[in-house]
C-alpha cells in the first residue's frame, strides 16, 4: 500500500512540475526576432523614453532585432479603435466585451486592422500592456474585461504572423497610481489602486490558465515609488523619463530574463539611433493628417499624393 501511494505521488508531483514548466520564464530571441509591442498609454509613452529597444540591440547585437511599437492611449485587448477603420475592434467576437463602445461609429477608410500591421512586420513576439484605462469600470467590469483578454489570448494564439507559427506572448499589467498630493491637487490614488490591483491580479490569473507570460508592473511599480526620492509620474499615472527607465529595465529583465546594459557612450548611441528610426515610425503608423491619408477625406487627392509620402517614410523606417 506504501508503494502504491509513493507511486501516485510521484505521478502527481510530475504531472504538477509538467503543468508550471508549460508557462515560459522568459520569450525566446532568434536571428532577426520582430518585436511588437500592443496595448494602452504606458505603451504609447515608451516610444517617447525608449531605453527598452536600445537595450536589447546592445544586448542581441548581431540578431538584426526590428521592434515596432503599435500602442495608443485607451487601446485594450480588443478595442483598438481608428478615425479610418470602419470597425474598432482588433478580432471577431471582441464587441461584446465593450458594451459602452458597441454602436457602431460610421467610420470611414481603410487603416489596415491590428492583425494586417502584425503580418505586415511578420510579429514573433507580442508584447501587450494594458489594464489602465479597462480598470476605470471598476468591480463591475472586470469579468467583462477577464472575458476580453481570454478571448484576445485565444485569438493570438491562433495567429501566425510571421507566416510559420503563433507569437510569443507576454502580458504586462499597468503601473501603480503614484501618490503626487504634497505636490499637486490630484486623486491620493487609493481608489486607483485597489481597482488597478484587481485587474492586475485579474491579468496574472487569466496569463496562468494560459501559460502566458505575465509581468507584473503594478507591485514592481508601488516599489519604485517607496525607494525613489524623485516622483516617477508626471501625474501619478504618466512616468517620466526616470520612471520609462524603471519600466524598460522591467521589461527586459522579466520578458527576456536580461539585465539593460549600463548607460554610456554606446548606449546613447545607440539610444539616438532608435530614436531616429521611432521618429519615422511613428509619422508612419500614426501619420499625420491621417483622415486624408486613410480616411474620409482620401478621395480625391490621397491617392496622388500619399502613397508616395508613405513610401518615402517607410525607406528610413528602418
Amino acid at each position: 500500500m506504501k508503494l502504491k501511494h509513493l507511486f501516485f505521488g510521484c505521478i502527481l508531483l510530475i504531472m504538477n512540475t509538467s503543468f508550471h514548466t508549460l508557462v515560459p520564464s522568459f520569450l525566446k530571441i532568434e536571428k532577426e526576432t520582430h518585436i511588437s509591442l500592443i496595448g494602452g498609454n504606458l505603451g504609447s509613452r515608451l516610444i517617447n523614453y525608449d531605453y527598452f529597444e536600445p537595450a536589447l540591440q546592445l544586448l542581441y547585437p548581431n540578431n538584426q532585432l526590428i521592434v515596432r511599437n503599435m500602442c495608443d492611449g485607451g487601446d485594450t485587448p480588443g478595442f483598438r479603435p481608428h478615425s479610418a477603420r470602419k470597425t474598432s475592434w482588433a478580432f471577431p467576437g471582441a464587441e461584446k466585451f465593450q458594451t459602452e463602445f458597441a454602436n457602431p461609429s460610421d467610420n470611414q477608410g481603410h487603416f489596415p486592422y491590428p492583425d494586417e500591421w502584425l503580418t505586415d512586420l511578420k510579429t514573433d513576439i507580442v508584447i501587450g500592456i494594458f489594464g489602465y484605462s479597462e480598470s476605470q469600470k471598476g468591480l463591475a467590469g472586470l469579468n467583462l474585461f477577464k472575458g476580453e483578454l481570454q478571448a484576445f489570448i485565444n485569438h493570438t494564439k491562433m495567429q501566425k504572423y510571421n507566416g510559420i507559427k503563433a507569437p510569443q506572448l507576454a502580458i504586462v499589467s499597468s503601473i501603480a497610481f503614484e501618490d503626487l498630493t504634497k505636490k499637486y491637487d490630484l486623486p491620493n490614488g487609493i481608489r486607483e489602486n485597489k481597482n488597478l490591483q484587481m485587474y492586475s491580479l485579474a491579468m496574472k490569473e487569466i496569463c496562468q490558465k494560459n501559460n502566458v507570460l505575465f509581468v507584473d508592473a503594478y507591485n514592481a511599480s508601488k516599489k519604485w515609488y517607496s525607494e525613489t526620492e524623485e516622483y516617477l509620474t508626471i501625474d501619478g499615472q504618466q512616468l517620466t523619463d526616470t520612471g520609462y527607465q524603471k519600466f524598460s529595465q522591467l521589461l527586459v529583465n522579466e520578458v527576456f530574463g536580461k539585465e539593460i546594459p549600463t548607460k554610456n557612450a554606446a548606449f546613447e548611441l545607440v539610444k539616438k539611433a532608435v530614436d531616429e528610426k521611432n521618429w519615422f515610425w511613428h509619422n508612419d503608423y500614426k501619420i499625420p493628417n491621417g483622415v486624408h491619408v486613410y480616411g474620409r477625406r482620401y478621395d480625391p487627392f490621397g491617392p496622388d499624393n500619399y502613397p508616395a509620402e508613405i513610401e518615402k517614410i517607410r525607406n528610413k523606417d528602418i
